[in-house]
């Protein structure tokens, strides 16, 4: 069995047990140890059976548990004019969640 969730604009494929890593979400601060609830449920499949939601299913959630918070990777933004002594550096770190997913309740 395994579901599509959307979130922080983008769409994860997830099964239960899976580890994924997902943009911090706004609002309320989570800590290690917290319980997730997605409600954005696109699609559920369990076997053969599929069920399309357009764009969400009802009454769909996905578990989990929050594993730990932290920043990606830093990306250099780097800008420049030539011949014109313009430059500019710039970097940034998304912070993420990584996430357990504990169950799919359709």
């Amino acid at each position: 069995m395994y579901a599509i969730v959307t979130t922080g604009g983008k769409q994860i494929r997830v099964t239960p047990g899976d580890i994924v890593q997902i943009e911090k979400i706004s609002g309320d601060p989570v800590a290690k140890g917290d319980a997730i609830t997605f409600s954005e449920v696109a699609l559920v499949a369990d076997g053969d059976n599929f069920r399309v939601g357009a764009p969400h299913l009802d009454g769909v959630s996905v578990k989990g548990t929050v594993l730990s918070s932290r920043k990606a990777r830093k990306v250099l933004i780097f800008k420049k004019k030539r011949r014109k002594q313009y430059r500019r550096t710039k970097g940034h770190r998304q912070p993420l969640l990584e996430v357990r997913i504990d169950g799919i309740e359709a």
